[in-house]
């Protein structure tokens, strides 16, 4: 405990180009001073300021400061429910968590900081205070359905011939997502391709599911995106969701009416392995747990099984509910690109001696990881399937 305060300056010093503030900040002309700032008090009281949470908060271990960990943050919401006006200087902190949920695993407590955060964020949103990347991001969303801003077709992947013959009902949908969509179409054909054998379709007019417009608090905007997605899901006669982004995953399985089942992608290869046929490979990959699929929903067991159906599993020295955040969730990748790198490269160094490939089952995480430069290739688990099936 008293090398605490040293090793703060020194991490400090070291990642001094790493910085919180964001550009620009809209703030309501009105006065925010004027609004009123509501979030569960319970939930916010929950928090002892113990600290357990700043030997594990991942944005805290490359900024350094107090106002960058969770128990910081927590002060802070405590501070604006007893009567701090909500203003920009409470931005940078509260937008500069990934929500990746290793603090409320950890907290002994009972506290969910992830989800006191959120409802803060949200506030801030109702007070008119925003950094122009949430506003941007808000109004690609909004304006387009998709989270870049894209104007080409959900099913550009797809040629015209495939489309004309998807099913039309169906009980099962494949929830595509905008980073399958748009960033890696080759992700979505491949899982498709396999989904297909099995009876599934896809929406009509898929739009962003929304997680966002959650995470960073434009929850009345969420709300009108989910309707609209959960119009097509009704259209198309769906009563099972089949997803390969965590991100999605998790807001279709929790933010959605519970009446849908949402099953993950590596959760519905493994309950099908059998008819899959997959062949074995001599290679050896490790695995890095997307936090919204592992923390936030406990699926650990299933990714594992179908990797080692195919291949040798060399585990991560962090895994599972102890998995370090890939820092690309919770809009820190738009907003603080410096930062979401630099807890990339951080995650990397888990990564064991003599593999070949970094597998993981969630295209932001295959973002962020190849960005951050390592020498090992990242790909996503339905690559390595559709290398098994061919």
């Amino acid at each position: 405990m008293k090398n605490e305060g040293k090793k703060e300056t020194e991490q400090t010093k070291e990642t001094e180009k790493i910085k919180i503030t964001p550009k620009n900040i809209n703030e309501n002309e009105s006065g925010s001073e004027k609004q009123s700032f509501e979030v569960d008090r319970r939930s916010v009281y929950r928090c002892v300021q113990c600290g357990t949470c700043r030997s594990v908060c991942p944005v805290f271990d490359v900024v350094g400061w107090e106002s960058a960990n969770t128990r910081g943050r927590m002060l802070i919401i405590k501070s604006l429910l007893e009567g701090r006006p909500p203003s920009e200087d409470v931005l940078s902190s509260l937008a500069s968590c990934t929500t990746c949920g290793i603090c409320a695993s950890k907290c002994p407590a009972g506290a969910n900081p992830p989800e006191v955060v959120e409802a803060a964020r949200a506030q801030l949103v109702k007070c008119g205070i925003t950094t122009d990347a949430q506003k941007n991001l808000k109004s690609a969303i909004i304006t387009y359905g998709n989270s870049f801003g894209e104007t080409r077709g959900r099913k550009h992947w797809l040629s015209e011939t495939e489309r004309s013959k998807l099913p039309e009902r169906s009980d099962y949908v494949y929830f595509v997502g905008c980073f399958d969509s748009y960033r890696y179409p080759g992700f979505a054909k491949k899982t498709f391709d396999i989904l297909q054998r099995f009876g599934v379709t896809l929406l009509p007019d898929e739009h962003c599911c929304a997680s966002p417009l959650l995470r960073t608090g434009f929850r009345e905007d969420a709300e009108k995106v989910m309707q609209h997605n959960l119009e097509q899901i009704r259209k198309v006669g769906a009563h099972t969701i089949i997803t390969s982004c965590a991100g999605c995953y998790t807001t279709l399985k929790n933010n959605y009416p519970e009446e849908l089942k949402v099953i993950s992608l590596p959760e519905f290869l493994a309950e099908h392995l059998e008819e899959l046929n997959l062949k074995k490979f001599d290679l050896t990959v490790t695995y890095h747990d997307p936090c919204h699929l592992g923390r936030h929903n406990k699926v650990y067991d299933a990714p594992r099984k179908v990797i080692q159906s195919i291949c040798t599993l060399k585990e991560m020295k962090n895994i599972k509910e102890n998995a370090r955040c890939c820092g690309g969730g919770g809009g820190v990748r738009t907003g603080y690109p410096d930062i979401s790198l630099e807890l990339a490269r951080n995650r990397l160094k888990d990564v064991p001696e003599g593999v070949d490939y970094i597998v993981t089952s969630c295209p932001l995480c295959v973002r962020n990881l190849r960005d951050a430069g390592g020498n090992i290739e990242v790909i996503d688990i339905v690559e390595l399937v559709a290398m098994a099936i061919e």
